[in-house]
């Protein structure tokens, strides 16, 4: 079953209506795709499975980490949300050497 490991986005059930009024049921599979993207807090390569939608969505962001960030964690899938957890910790330790900086001067 194709999930989206950032988004969430997963198939939906739907019913075609005909015009005699007759219903059939039909599913819609996101389109998803195995992505390598480079994180460069964490300088490393992952390799997700995406949607079209959200590579797009990452680019409007301004790159994977942004979009990680900011991306709800009940969208993401467990190896999303460590990778996520991995940069949150990454950007609480950056902030506190930046005060330690000013607090030198």
């Amino acid at each position: 079953m194709p999930i989206c490991e950032l988004s969430g986005k997963k198939p939906l059930t739907k019913n075609k209506i005909s015009h005699s009024n007759i219903k059939t049921k039909s599913r819609t599979l996101p389109n998803v795709q195995i992505k390598k993207f480079y994180s460069q807090s964490l300088k490393k390569h992952f390799r997700l499975k995406v949607a079209a939608a959200t590579i797009r969505s990452i680019d409007k962001y301004g790159g994977f980490d942004y979009f990680l960030i900011r991306t709800k964690d009940i969208n993401l899938t467990p190896p999303a949300l460590k990778l996520k957890r991995q940069l949150q910790k990454i950007a609480q330790s950056s902030k506190k050497g930046k005060t330690n900086e000013i607090k030198k001067r």
